[in-house]
C-alpha cells in the first residue's frame, strides 16, 4: 500500500516535470513559428502541438509510466489518439479565447496548456499506460 503511494507520488512528480518540459517545447515552438516566422497562430499551434506530443510520448513511456508494453504501435496509437482529442480542445479554446473573447494569444496559450496537461494526464493514466 505504501509502495503504491510512493509510486504514484513519483509518477506525479515525473509527470509534472516532463509536463513542464513538454509545455516549454510547445510554447517555444509556438512562439518560434508564430512570432519569428510569422506563421498563422493556428498553424503555429498545430506544429507546436505535434512536436510536443512526440516529446511527451517518449518521456511518458520511458520515465513517467515506465511502460514495458511490447505493443508499442497500439500504445502509441492510444497516446496520439488522446492527444488528438486534447489537441482539438486546445485549438477550440485558442480560437475561442483569441478570436471570440479577444484575449492576448500568449496568455491564452498558457491557460489552454494548463487545461490540456490535466486532460492528458488523466487519459494517459487511465487508458494508455494503465497497469
Amino acid at each position: 500500500m505504501i509502495s503504491d503511494w510512493m509510486r504514484l507520488d513519483r509518477e506525479l512528480v515525473l509527470y509534472v516535470v516532463f509536463g513542464a518540459m513538454t509545455f516549454f517545447v510547445n510554447l517555444i515552438s509556438y512562439f518560434f513559428f508564430a512570432n519569428i516566422l510569422g506563421i498563422n497562430y493556428l498553424v503555429s499551434n498545430a506544429i507546436a502541438w505535434f512536436l510536443s506530443v512526440l516529446f511527451a510520448y517518449v518521456t511518458n513511456r520511458t520515465w513517467v509510466f515506465e511502460s514495458r508494453s511490447p505493443d508499442i504501435l497500439k500504445e502509441m496509437a492510444l497516446f496520439f489518439g488522446g492527444r488528438i482529442f486534447s489537441g482539438v480542445v486546445d485549438m477550440v479554446l485558442m480560437y475561442t479565447f483569441i478570436d471570440v473573447l479577444v484575449f492576448n494569444d500568449f496568455i491564452s496559450k498558457i491557460v489552454v496548456q494548463v487545461i490540456v496537461i490535466v486532460l492528458n494526464y488523466v487519459f494517459s493514466k487511465l487508458i494508455v499506460f494503465k497497469k
